[in-house]
């Protein structure tokens, strides 16, 4: 049998929306198993904060502000990742935002256009940009971070359904571009999920939701859904590509 590393140490991954949330879980978890972390995002702060705990942990990580809807500011932020770090092997796109909108409110086009651009566009652009320094990688990894969203729909959020679900083909046709170089493309739909998005609801509707739709009767833990883009970034992992995979708590599983 051929042997194949479960390891991600030394590697070394560009985790996007990574001061809060599941972004903030994944670049600790990655942290935790020895990867070298570029955590990025609009909040200065946030990622400072989720760097200094990164080292104090004993793990190597460097803050980047970005702002994903910014196309030249990706290129310059991807090429200063990697001339700190000595190249990418891991890409992980997670950055986003939520805004839901009527069909005829009269903001729905800024609305819609707004969020593909940062839950859409972003990730191709992310993509392309760091593609010469994956290409050089001998495990070079992938991951799109969509949302059940993608699977399905809910109402007043047709932007963010149209965005997530466009995460999921990309995700497909980059790893149908990109496999014969090795580079895997993955997409990971998380479904309710313990986060600044989910903050907002009430958690007696929380409780009545989980309980109604989803086979474990929880929301999810960011954890839980960092713990699968590990999975996919290891270098055994190297035979699954243009997956989409739902962290739902068995949500689109359920129908009664």
């Amino acid at each position: 049998m051929k042997s194949q590393s479960r390891s991600v140490k030394n590697s070394i991954a560009v985790i996007t929306g990574a001061a809060s949330g599941m972004g903030r879980a994944t670049a600790r978890v990655f942290a935790r198993e020895g990867a070298r972390v570029a955590v990025v995002d609009v909040n200065s702060n946030g990622i400072e904060d989720v760097a200094r705990e990164i080292e104090k942990e004993g793990g190597h990580a460097r803050a980047f502000k970005l702002d994903v809807s910014d196309a030249k500011a990706i290129n310059e932020t991807i090429q200063a990742i990697a001339g700190h770090f000595g190249g990418i092997d891991i890409l992980v796109n997670n950055a986003g935002i939520a805004a839901m909108s009527a069909l005829d409110d009269d903001r729905y086009d800024e609305i819609f256009a707004r969020v593909l651009a940062i839950n859409l566009t972003a990730h191709q652009r992310l993509v392309r940009a760091a593609l010469p320094y994956l290409r050089r990688s001998s495990a070079p990894r992938v991951v799109n971070i969509a949302s059940t969203e993608a699977l399905g729909a809910t109402p007043r959020d047709s932007a963010y359904a149209a965005a997530k679900a466009g995460v999921a083909g990309l995700t497909r046709a980059l790893a149908v571009d990109l496999g014969p170089e090795g580079i895997t493309v993955n997409c990971i739909c998380p479904g309710p999920i313990l986060t600044a998005m989910t903050q907002a609801i009430p958690e007696e509707h929380k409780v009545i939701f989980a309980k109604r739709r989803t086979a474990l009767r929880r929301y999810g833990e960011p954890e839980e859904v960092a713990h699968m883009t590990l999975s996919l970034c290891l270098p055994a992992a190297s035979y699954i590509t243009g997956a989409v995979i739902p962290v739902d708590g068995g949500l689109m599983a359920r129908n009664a």
